[in-house]
């Protein structure tokens, strides 16, 4: 079962590729690189067998364009990202489905910017049968079997690797073979937010922040977690201040 987003990156240029790969690592480290390639050959042979999440199309290859590729499907549901250091295709890729449209030099915030716009499409397209809410409740599978657990009784989920450790209410501790990602895609947005790649918090737990260069917060069982710099606008503007 896949349990991370994959990511394809296609460019001729490896500098180009291990940038991309670079800026995952860091903004992004849940997800994985399941294929690199340079040429439109190289990514046909791919494309025919697999659907990655998310791909990281360069325009110019090696042995034709991003649009002869694409040409040679119906359709790709990936989420694709165009990279082109020529401002000149912008409005073909979006005739192509381009999800967003990088220029080279890529600048990280717009690559950040891009990626989230590919994660949110991609969860307006989850099947509702993989969902594993019911009625208020998730439903967490462990080692010996599964946990039926009311959303208001998480107080915050933190990201160990492909691991996910859940506190709840009466402090105990839950850990689930899935990656932090999975479960930000599925709780719900009015009570939950990503304040770091390791911290997802149900903000109905949330009792203070306080001021720094990203922040921090004190949740409801005394813990206090660090708020990502690049997270903190969208975080103040979620809980209705304004740094």
């Amino acid at each position: 079962m896949k349990t991370k987003t994959q990511i394809c990156i296609i460019d001729d240029e490896k500098h180009g590729r291990d940038y991309i790969a670079l800026l995952l690592k860091k903004e992004f480290p849940e997800m994985e690189i399941s294929f690199e390639a340079s040429s439109v050959e190289e990514a046909y042979i791919y494309l025919t067998k697999n659907t990655p999440d998310i791909l990281f199309l360069d325009i110019r290859l090696n042995d034709g364009t991003a649009f002869d590729l694409l040409s040679k499907f119906k359709e790709i549901p990936s989420q694709i990202i165009f990279i082109t250091a020529f401002e000149n295709f912008a409005i073909q890729a979006i005739k192509n489905g381009a999800t967003d449209y990088l220029l080279k030099p890529i600048k990280k915030i717009d690559f950040v910017i891009a990626v989230n716009k590919a994660l949110e499409n991609i969860k307006k397209t989850q099947p509702v049968q993989n969902n594993p809410l019911q009625d208020n409740k998730i439903i967490l599978s462990t080692l010996q079997g599964f946990r039926v657990i009311g959303i208001a009784d998480i107080v915050r989920c933190e990201a160990d690797s492909s691991y996910t450790t859940f506190y709840l209410i009466n402090k105990t501790k839950i850990m689930v073979s899935k990656t932090l990602h999975e479960f930000e895609m599925v709780l719900p947005d009015l009570n939950f937010f990503r304040i770091h790649h390791k911290h997802l918090i149900n903000v109905d737990h949330l009792q203070e922040y306080i001021k720094g260069r990203g922040g921090q917060v004190v949740m409801s069982d005394g813990s206090v977690l660090d708020v990502s710099f690049r997270r903190k606008n969208d975080f103040l503007h979620k809980i209705g201040n304004v740094d």
